[in-house]
């Protein structure tokens, strides 16, 4: 099946299982955090029912439909043209049979799915606050990097409901946060089980946190051991590598 390719977009070679995602040149395009947080989650068990909120174009489920044995994958995302890239991805991939998506808020979700249902979900919702930073006057872009549709206790809240008892939660977001996310994590009855900071270098501070909660389980966090991406020359660790190329 040929996939027909807008003004600015380019197909993006993920260099894993011969996936590919479509991106809009001009748009907010995936980073590291991305694929980090697919790596991260890749413990999801074996025909679980997922959702990613705010799935964008489509990175990380398309990345886990390969590193999982996931059953079924649905994606939300709001921006109608993000959406529909991430439609064409779907196809350029094959993986019609296990990624779906919704174009929808993320705060209507429960009123299209059902609660107490999803196995485990992933997100890597907007860093900055409403009214913080400098806002990119393209919209997409605004919207994939700001609060300005949904808080990130919204995106915490509405897994709590979607998710079925013991169900696992898997989100990056940044060290700043951090106070905030396992605030409402505890709030929402997701309790923080398993933790990792991310760090450009040896020398520099902590640029990503990922976070795992587990829903209505009991205390106990587990930090785990720091993550590299350069070396001091400037290449990626070899962790890095392997996560890029396993």
């Amino acid at each position: 099946m040929k996939i027909e390719l807008k003004e600015n977009e380019k197909i993006e070679d993920l260099q894993f299982r011969n996936l590919k995602i479509i991106q809009d040149k001009t748009g907010f395009c995936f980073g590291m955090d991305s694929i980090l947080l697919s790596d991260f989650a890749k413990e999801i068990k074996k025909n679980a029912k997922v959702i990613d909120l705010g799935t964008g174009t489509g990175i990380i489920a398309t990345l886990l439909c390969e590193k999982t044995e996931l059953k079924e994958i649905i994606g939300v995302e709001r921006q109608e043209e993000v959406y529909e890239m991430a439609q064409r991805s779907i196809l350029l991939n094959h993986l019609e049979n296990k990624f779906k998506l919704i174009r929808e808020d993320i705060l209507n979700i429960e009123k299209i799915l059902e609660k107490n249902t999803f196995d485990a979900i992933v997100t890597n919702p907007p860093y900055k606050k409403k009214s913080t930073g400098i806002k990119n006057e393209e919209n997409k872009k605004t919207i994939s990097r700001h609060e300005t549709t949904a808080t990130l206790e919204d995106f915490i809240s509405v897994s709590k409901k979607l998710l079925k008892d013991k169900g696992e939660f898997y989100m990056v977001h940044r060290p700043d946060r951090l106070v905030d996310i396992l605030n409402s994590m505890r709030k929402y009855k997701i309790e923080p089980k398993t933790m990792r900071f991310v760090y450009s270098n040896q020398q520099s501070e902590p640029k990503l946190v990922l976070i795992k909660g587990i829903k209505n389980a009991k205390p106990f966090l587990k930090v785990e051991k720091n993550l590299y991406i350069y070396e001091e020359e400037g290449k990626y660790t070899k962790e890095i590598n392997q996560i890029y190329h396993q």
